[in-house]
């Protein structure tokens, strides 16, 4: 199932162009000239300041089912999005139910948590006693990428309205972060869950987005990070995203993104309803509380099937 999104590429960021079709791709046009994109193996597009897109290029990208972001400087902030790659509800479904349910959801929890440690988690633990583990395993990573550096770490602190105040780690942890967050947030929504239906994180609408890139974060985001600021602060936030593109890439993130959505979700091995994938204009089905659902696109006010 979503085989383009596993073997896509992960993201591109751009700012201060013009964005338009190029034949059966797009095209970026800068002071610097033209750079033609393939947009068919492009999972994300993030748009930074600057930018203008054409609707010819938004139809193209939609219909190669590449996510585009619109965000803030250096991709740190999304202001709004596109849609996924899949038109069926299966998974938000499925997402929906867990969330909703304490007992359910705390088996998510527990799922997440476990993808995180090396070994299972004694059944004994509760949640509270999870989360500290959880936060010793995140300073341990701290410090670990400090040691193996040589920069100093003096703890995550920042002003999100006042970004020149934080020190260099700071700064570059919230660029490869954000990074970070934009790849799992393609990788949500062309899956077909929510972004807003999150488990750990709860009441904003990338809460999910946060749930899912927690489980990368000490092995991706923080060496990158601390790298950078080791090879130093000119330019550091550029380099940041270009060495996270090319981990993204040789991690085979998003290959692992889905399948990790789907295993703490348990989604199981149902296949796909791929109907409203080759027809977006196909009708669902209709609730029945009794039946579960019945067909759409029929009138069943006389009895008949004839829609």
């Amino acid at each position: 199932m979503l085989p383009k999104t596993r073997d896509s590429w992960t993201y591109l960021y751009a700012e201060r162009c013009r964005i338009d079709q190029d034949e059966k791709a797009i095209a970026l046009q800068d002071l610097k000239g033209k750079t033609a994109v393939p947009c068919a193996s492009l999972t994300m597009l993030m748009l930074g300041p600057g930018t203008t897109i054409t609707h010819a290029a938004v139809k193209t990208l939609a219909e190669n089912g590449c996510t585009i972001l619109w965000t803030g400087e250096g991709g740190v902030r999304l202001y709004a999005q596109g849609l996924g790659e899949t038109r069926s509800a299966r998974r938000l479904l499925r997402q929906a139910r867990l969330c909703t349910s304490p007992a359910l959801r705390l088996k998510v929890v527990r799922r997440m948590y476990e993808q995180r440690f090396p070994g299972p988690l004694d059944q004994a633990l509760t949640l509270q006693q999870i989360c500290g583990k959880e936060g010793v395993r995140v300073r341990e990573a701290y410090a670990r990428a400090s040691r193996e550096t040589g920069v100093a770490w003096g703890g995550r602190e920042y002003q999100r309205d006042d970004w020149k105040s934080a020190d260099p780690i700071n700064r570059a942890l919230s660029a490869a972060n954000s990074c970070l967050y934009g790849v799992c947030h393609a990788a949500i929504l062309s899956a077909g869950y929510s972004p807003g239906l999150g488990f750990v994180h709860t009441g904003k609408q990338l809460s999910f987005v946060y749930d899912i890139a927690d489980l990368y974060k000490a092995e991706i985001t923080i060496p990158a990070a601390f790298q950078a600021v080791k090879d130093g602060e000119e330019g550091m936030e550029g380099r940041v995203r270009r060495a996270l593109r090319d981990r993204f890439k040789h991690e085979r993130l998003l290959a692992r993104v889905v399948d990790d959505i789907d295993a703490v979700l348990d989604i199981g091995e149902a296949p796909e309803d791929s109907a409203f994938d080759e027809d977006a204009a196909a009708p669902g089905a209709l609730w029945d509380p009794e039946l579960g659902g019945v067909a759409g696109g029929a009138n069943y006010g006389d009895g008949s099937d004839e829609p």
